[in-house]
């Protein structure tokens, strides 16, 4: 089996090396990058499995470099390097399109079991289709997930991102039961990952609660998931 491929980018030379090195010992193929400008031209000549990404960079940041990839629709893993501890500035990261982050200082065995983890989670076969025809009503909104579309009472459409529809969908066809995040993870696939699913409720309470600081219909069950119930 071919070593995984991994692109380490960041502008501290000395970091840059010993990540390098490291990870090379750890059976890993690696490449590495001064800056966002340098990585993409890495990422144009050549195929990487996971991008070991820093957040502060001259230049374009990390945050900056992954918001653009995702534009793209560039499917590269990421896991980002973070000095900046307040939750303002994960969340920022998450946002962007990454898969999961690591604070600095770290200990190199983590960076290892994230990496490994989030590589097991993209090549994990895919999950069973979910069903399309489930319909949930939730005061005066309707969703359907065949059409996957989320309509008021007078028949207007509430605009969702493929993101917010395909976790509907994952929660409607189980009305009314907790779903656990590693499930959600599983059946959603792709760049997702715990807090990206958290990130993703904040955003679809916002357009189906009455009051999203006291959700009715997205609930969530400390420790065990989410939940959606309709009416």
């Amino acid at each position: 089996m071919d070593r995984p491929h991994i692109l380490v980018v960041d502008d501290d030379q000395r970091l840059r090396e010993l990540l390098k090195s490291f990870l090379t010992r750890q059976n890993f193929r690696v490449t590495a990058a001064g800056d966002a400008a340098e990585a993409r031209e890495r990422l144009d000549t050549m195929d990487f499995d996971l991008m070991v990404l820093d957040v502060m960079m001259p230049g374009q940041t990390g945050i900056e470099f992954a918001a653009e990839l995702r534009a793209r629709d560039h499917a590269i893993p990421i896991l980002m390097l973070t000095a900046m501890g307040e939750p303002r500035d994960r969340v920022a990261g998450f946002e962007s399109g990454v898969d999961d982050y690591l604070g600095k200082p770290f200990e190199p065995r983590e960076l290892v079991l994230r990496i490994q983890s989030i590589l097991r989670r993209v090549q994990a076969p895919p999950p069973a289709a979910l069903p399309t025809d489930a319909v949930v009503t939730m005061g005066a909104l309707r969703f359907d997930s065949g059409a996957g579309e989320l309509t008021e009472a007078g028949g207007g459409r509430v605009r969702l991102t493929d993101a917010e529809v395909a976790l509907l969908r994952a929660l409607a066809a189980r009305p009314g039961q907790t779903v656990d995040r590693e499930t959600l993870i599983r059946l959603l696939g792709g760049d997702v990952n715990a807090r990206t699913i958290d990130v993703q409720v904040t955003r679809l309470r916002r357009k189906i609660e009455p009051d999203p600081k006291f959700p009715r219909y997205l609930q969530t069950l400390r420790g065990a998931g989410y939940r959606l119930v309709g009416e």
